[in-house]
């Protein structure tokens, strides 16, 4: 299992047959095994089945759809008892070094929330578990290349106290100075070989600070800013429940990846919750060659065509790299190459 998640849930609708096939296809290409959950038509959801504490307007059918699917996942995994879950959306594409990625981000999770070998109670991010009066707005980063020291996580190698694990999104920022409850400790990975070149990066979220601040091939790990996209999640038995409560029980007032927002950030009536997140993402969108409508279930992409299927940011993609997998070859399609100047 990579990462070690004890399952991976796949949401999506079964009449997407052509994503199925796609999901199925680079899993099995990268030795990962999946299960789905069924996507819901939101015209489906009964009004009485969605929660209504206050007065508003019932969210459009796309939305609701989404949402359900989502708490179908999540309740999935407090059925089961897993002990943590990676929840994917049907469309995402990753990269064939997912594993070491993943790896990666587990030893820079661990650097923010595990506590310091030795030092019950002291951490590397002076602002964790939650900022006090007179904490800095910002921190010195911490190198991926000099992780301190800190204990031996005893269950998941991400850490002992996570909620959720953010690392499919459009965009994230990093913690506002001025908020004052997220903790603003940042690891830094420089020299990310994985990371695209900055002329292929985006998000929603702008500034991209990443981008506009860090050198070329920079990941970063830190807490949950402002996420867009619900791509690709992991949850904990313990993060599991509490969305259940949070986010299945409290009124859906928003897209479902906007109540993760307010879930990690403890905004519109929700509690604050131990999230983190990757920058750039692990799981992007795949594009396929043809019709943009084929795009999306929830939002309108035009009636254009698309030539040529791609992925974003992600270089070695395992969709785009399919035939080669398959025939065994060695020569990996390199979608965003470093151009030499």
């Amino acid at each position: 299992m990579p990462g070690r998640f004890e399952d991976i849930l796949v949401v999506g609708l079964p009449s997407r047959t052509d994503r199925r096939d796609g999901m199925l296809l680079q899993a099995a290409l990268s030795n990962i095994r999946v299960k789905f959950v069924d996507g819901v038509i939101g015209k489906d959801v009964l009004d009485k089945a969605i929660p209504t504490t206050s007065q508003h307007e019932r969210m459009n059918d796309a939305v609701l759809g989404s949402w359900r699917a989502h708490m179908n996942a999540i309740q999935e995994v407090v059925r089961r008892n897993l002990s943590s879950a990676l929840i994917v959306e049907d469309d995402v594409d990753w990269d064939i070094r997912i594993r070491r990625q993943l790896t990666d981000f587990a030893l820079s999770a661990r650097a923010l929330t595990q506590p310091l070998h030795g030092k019950p109670g002291s951490y590397a991010d002076s602002t964790y578990p939650i900022p006090v009066a007179g904490s800095p707005g910002t921190l010195p980063d911490l190198s991926f290349h000099q992780l301190p020291n800190t204990e031996v996580p005893t269950g998941s190698p991400y850490g002992d106290d996570w909620d959720l694990l953010w690392i499919g999104h459009c965009g994230m920022h990093f913690p506002f100075e001025d908020n004052t409850v997220i903790p603003k400790g940042r690891v830094i990975h420089s020299d990310d070989e994985t990371v695209a070149p900055k002329q292929h990066l985006w998000a929603f979220n702008q500034p991209y600070t990443l981008k506009e601040k860090y050198p070329e091939h920079t990941r970063a790990v830190h807490h949950v800013q402002d996420g867009v996209c619900s791509l690709g999640y992991a949850v904990s038995q313990s993060g599991a429940r509490k969305l259940l409560y949070e986010v299945g029980l409290k009124d859906p007032t928003a897209a479902f990846d906007l109540l993760l927002r307010f879930f990690c950030e403890g905004t519109q009536g929700r509690s604050y919750h131990n999230c983190l997140t990757v920058q750039p993402a692990l799981f992007h969108h795949h594009r396929p060659a043809g019709p943009l409508s084929s795009y999306s279930d929830i939002s309108n992409h035009g009636e254009g065509f698309k030539e040529k299927s791609t992925t974003d940011v992600v270089r070695w993609s395992v969709r785009l790299n399919a035939e080669v997998l398959l025939e065994g070859g060695t020569q990996i399609i390199d979608q965003y190459p470093d151009v030499e100047s």
